[in-house]
C-alpha cells in the first residue's frame, strides 16, 4: 500500500468526523433541548420497616365438615409434593423435614434430635385437625419463623384429603372430629 492510499483512509476518516460535529451542531441548532424541571417518570419508593411478626393467620372454615367426606387415598397422591423433604413410613428417616407418620394427635416438634425451626419449636400443642388445615394452607402465616418453604395448599378438599390420609399413617388413627 502506497502513502497515497493511506492519505485517501485519514482523509475519509477525518472528514467522517467533521461531517458527524457539523451535523450534530446543526441539529442542536435546530431543536433546542433543555432540561425538564421535573422527571417525567417520577418514581416512588416506599420501604416498610421490617416487622418481626407475620401476618395474623386468614381465617379458614372448620376442616372437620370436609374430613368426613374425605378421601385418603387421593391425599396419599398429594404427598408426592411433599415427599422432597418428608418421609411418612413408620420408624422413616428424616429429611430435610421430620418424619410424619403418627403426626396427627401428636405434639408438634415431636421428634427428639430433629433441628426444628424456632417457630415450630415455639409454638406447643398438638398436631389437631385444625392447625394441620391451617399449617397447611399458609405454613408462614401459622408458625412465623418456619423454615418450611412450601407456599401452601388453597383448596380446601385438598388439604382435608391430605389430612385424611395423614391420619391413617398411625398405629391407632386419631378419631375423626
Amino acid at each position: 500500500m502506497n502513502s497515497y492510499e493511506l492519505n485517501k483512509i485519514f482523509g475519509a476518516v477525518v472528514g467522517s468526523v467533521l461531517a458527524i460535529t457539523v451535523i450534530g451542531y446543526i441539529s442542536n441548532l435546530l431543536v433546542h433541548p433543555h432540561q425538564l424541571e421535573k422527571s417525567v417518570l417520577d418514581i416512588k419508593i416506599e420501604t416498610a420497616a421490617p416487622t418481626a411478626t407475620a401476618a395474623a393467620p386468614v381465617e379458614l372454615p372448620p376442616i372437620a365438615p370436609l374430613l368426613a367426606t374425605a378421601d385418603a387415598a387421593a391425599g396419599a397422591a398429594l404427598t408426592r409434593n411433599c415427599t422432597s423433604c418428608h418421609t411418612f413410613e413408620k420408624g422413616g428417616r428424616n429429611g430435610v423435614g421430620p418424619n410424619l407418620f403418627d403426626i396427627v394427635g401428636n405434639k408438634k416438634a415431636h421428634i427428639d434430635g430433629f433441628a426444628y425451626s424456632p417457630g415450630v419449636a415455639a409454638k406447643g400443642g398438638q398436631w389437631d385437625y385444625e392447625d394441620l388445615n391451617h399449617f397447611l394452607a399458609n405454613p408462614r402465616a401459622f408458625i412465623p419463623g418456619t423454615r418450611m418453604a412450601y407456599a401452601g395448599m388453597r383448596r380446601a378438599e385438598d388439604r382435608a384429603n391430605l389430612i385424611a390420609h395423614l391420619r391413617t399413617l398411625s398405629d391407632s388413627p386419631k378419631a375423626l372430629p
